[in-house]
């Protein structure tokens, strides 16, 4: 009898390699839930949504360490949780909300090699349907889109401009063109 792999663990060991399609893969199948996860904590869209990210971004860095004997939605939602409990208690502290100048200098690595569906069609559409599409995504999205692609900043540009650690780029600049795929080919249809 043949073991079939567990394609999730795949997408993972694909994912320690650097392979953008199963970072892709993996943001594609957890988001929904650790932002639902997130929203009934915080109760607030813009919290759940900026510590969603923030979660993909640092298990995204240390996927090295993730121990395939244990569930990947679990540890994914215990960095999540932590990452919440440490704002919880920086805010309680009137610390600065945002991430540490320490986070901010690591350098985080996501494959970024080829151009991906959402690349191609952002530069193959009309500029103005393209604009108009953009519009329909949230502001946050529409300025992680606007200096990538329209202003040609580079992730540490973006990092600087927004003070947000160059990892978090990555994910909301993910996150963006996927949304700004689906606004697209909700409009074809």
């Amino acid at each position: 009898m043949e073991i079939i792999p567990d394609p999730l663990q795949q997408q993972i060991e694909k994912a320690k390699k650097g392979k953008q399609s199963a970072f892709n893969y993996l943001l594609d199948r957890f988001w929904n839930d650790l932002y639902g996860f997130q929203l009934k904590r915080t109760q607030n869209e813009y919290d759940a949504e900026d510590i969603t990210i923030q979660s993909f971004s640092r298990a995204f860095d240390k996927i090295d360490t993730f121990d395939p004997n244990y569930s990947f939605k679990t540890w994914l939602f215990t960095i999540s949780r932590n990452i919440h409990v440490d704002l919880i208690r920086k805010k309680k502290a009137s610390i600065r909300a945002q991430t540490t100048d320490e986070e901010d200098d690591r350098v985080h690595r996501i494959a970024d090699d080829a151009p991906t569906i959402e690349d191609t069609l952002i530069t193959e559409q009309n500029l103005a349907q393209l604009l108009r599409d953009i519009k329909k995504l949230k502001p946050h999205y529409q300025e992680v889109i606007n200096l990538r692609y329209f202003q040609e900043m580079s992730y540490k540009e973006i990092s600087e401009t927004l003070q947000e650690p160059m990892n978090n780029v990555k994910v909301k600049l993910l996150r963006a063109k996927k949304l700004l795929s689906q606004v697209i080919e909700n409009r074809k249809r």
